[in-house]
């Protein structure tokens, strides 16, 4: 069964940095596009960062560009957001989420995408 994990959240002063880790369990995650969105308390889900299946594409949305990194570990079957220079802003649950259908586009409509994780919580304090 295709399933994701996402790990790495938790509370963090403004200015620092956290990792999140998603863990997929699928035999062909190599060939899977990637993302990362995000939901504050009030607010709509909005789209943080995607990468193709090899991670030498990537899409940013404006507010973290510049401050996070989106990456992936294929032998690890792993995704990862990099996350520096937090600000309470980016306060949120943090979903990972995959487009197994072998497309060719970073996707950035959390509805388009296939399989979706649980999500982590992020609390950036000022």
């Amino acid at each position: 069964q295709q399933r994701l994990v996402e790990s790495g959240g938790g509370l963090v002063q403004a200015g620092g940095s956290l990792r999140l880790s998603c863990v997929a369990s699928g035999r062909t995650f190599s060939n899977w596009y990637m993302g990362w969105f995000r939901q504050a308390p009030g607010k709509e889900r909005e789209f943080v960062a995607a990468l193709n299946w090899n991670g030498e594409s990537t899409r940013y949305a404006d507010s973290v560009k510049g401050r996070f990194t989106i990456s992936r570990d294929n032998a690890k079957n792993t995704v990862y957001l990099q996350m520096d220079s937090l600000r309470p802003e980016d306060t949120a649950a943090y979903t990972c989420a995959a487009d197994v259908k072998f497309g060719r586009t970073l996707l950035t409509v959390y509805e388009q995408y296939d399989i979706w994780g649980q999500g982590t919580q992020v609390t950036v304090s000022s």
